[in-house]
């Protein structure tokens, strides 16, 4: 445990962080289940509209250090080839 107030600030501070990154993580994942669910369901609309709303969510997360550049850029990437060619 920390004994100067400084590094118990910091204990506090990465407490709330942890918080907000940790339900920052979880709405990407389940914006990114829903494009995966209507993928699988075969419902082109339905996958293109949950895409337009986990994208912004999948780079939000890649400016606020949640989520690496690379990664982020990764997922969209590949849910939205696979989007394309539901469309097909």
């Amino acid at each position: 445990m920390p004994n100067i107030a400084s590094a118990k600030k910091r204990v506090r501070t990465q407490a709330k962080r942890a918080l907000i990154n940790h339900s920052r993580m979880t709405r990407i994942r389940g914006l990114v289940r829903k494009v995966e669910e209507a993928l699988v369901a075969g419902d082109h609309k339905a996958a293109i509209a949950a895409l337009k709303a986990a994208e912004p969510e999948i780079m939000r997360g890649v400016s606020k250090g949640v989520v690496h550049k690379n990664t982020g850029s990764r997922k969209v990437s590949r849910l939205t080839k696979r989007v394309a060619k539901l469309g097909k």
